[in-house]
């Protein structure tokens, strides 16, 4: 099967700025489906044989040059500057803004699906209150989440009663914008589910076309998944059938006198996810120096006070998508480092303010 290079032709904030090196991409004859990758300066490329990795696969090649496309920005919990974060509006204007890839947040409902959604709770991002896990996905589309961030929402994105999307409707709502894009899944714990959460995101990866060792799903191969999450368990279970290379171990600091001032108080429900946090810095250290783990998920403070660690394991040949980047000089340290995706609640504002710097 062959693949037509052909140069890009719409949307310089897509562009590659760097030679395309054919020699670098890997030889198929299995006959997988093809995709049509963009690229610049490719004029003297014909046909070539390549592994779908899709934006990966071009984006990753050459130097960390502030504004080169080897850069790869991440929406977190989709553009949630502009509309309320895990929303379709959110997830459909970074899409549309050219992000490189959605950020979004997994818990499961009382009925067993798996819904976009960061806290385990309803009580921050809606007009209600109570467990995610304690309503059925029904119950929740008739909540409003628009009101994190105020902002009037176009038709086009929805009414107040379709923002809330479950992870079957995110990939639904990918393949109809029709665009390459990556989907960076985070898989939340505690979960009173345990691993029916994982079992269920699978169930719904495998409907969508995933490939548990390239990562690519989609009806075209176009959306490049990853799965991640701050309890290093969830990562080992995932690696029994998904490619460690697919697998991001997120990382923070968290104080353990907090969480004990949480149990103390009987807020068990936050010292729980707390203690999951506290946990993974330790525990995601050993995990990725042990190769449970092939990309490298840390906060901004924690990189900037890790530093020669996170450039060991870049050097080691490990991934880094670090978040949530929001300010231009955490944006260029983390490039400079060698950091090659950047998670961020602008992504599009970020892109374009490091290319201008």
């Amino acid at each position: 099967m062959r693949m037509t290079i052909l140069p890009w032709e719409s949307g310089a904030e897509s562009e590659m700025q760097t030679p395309f090196l054919a020699g670098e991409f890997r030889v198929f004859h299995d006959g997988r489906r093809s995709l049509q990758l963009h690229a610049k300066d490719l004029n003297a490329v014909d046909e070539i044989c390549v592994e779908p990795r899709l934006i990966y696969s071009i984006k990753e090649r050459g130097s960390r040059s502030v504004g080169s496309m080897d850069t790869l920005f991440f929406a977190h919990r989709g553009s949630s500057h502009k509309y309320s974060e895990n929303t379709r509006a959110a997830y459909l204007q970074a899409i549309d803004e050219g992000a490189d890839g959605i950020e979004c947040d997994v818990h499961l409902s009382k009925d067993g699906i798996v819904v976009c959604h960061h806290d385990p709770t309803v009580d921050r991002t809606s007009d209600s209150s109570g467990l995610v896990a304690g309503y059925t996905l029904a119950e929740m589309k008739a909540m409003d989440f628009t009101g994190v961030v105020p902002s009037i929402v176009p038709a086009e994105y929805g009414t107040e009663n379709e923002q809330l999307l479950s992870l079957g409707e995110l990939f639904a709502l990918i393949e109809e914008r029709g665009k390459p894009i990556g989907l960076a899944i985070e898989i939340k714990h505690p979960s009173p589910y345990g691993h029916l959460l994982e079992k269920g995101v699978l169930q719904v990866l495998a409907a969508h076309g995933f490939d548990p060792q390239t990562g690519t799903a989609g009806s075209q191969g176009q959306i490049a998944v990853t799965l991640m999450s701050f309890e290093p368990n969830s990562l080992r279970y995932l690696a029994r059938t998904v490619s460690t290379a697919l697998l991001c171990q997120l990382m923070t600091e968290v104080n353990p006198d907090y969480v004990q001032q949480l149990i103390d108080s009987g807020d068990v429900g936050r010292a729980g996810v707390y203690e999951v946090l506290y946990r993974s810095v330790p525990e995601g250290i050993e995990l990725i120096n042990a190769g449970g783990a092939g990309i490298v998920g840390s906060g901004v403070a924690w990189t900037r006070a890790n530093e020669h660690l996170v450039r060991r394991w870049l050097e080691q040949g490990l991934k880094a998508r670090i978040w949530t980047v929001d300010r231009p000089a955490d944006a260029q340290f983390l490039v400079d480092l060698g950091v090659g995706e950047l998670t961020s609640n602008r992504p599009a504002e970020l892109r374009k303010e490091l290319e201008l710097s």
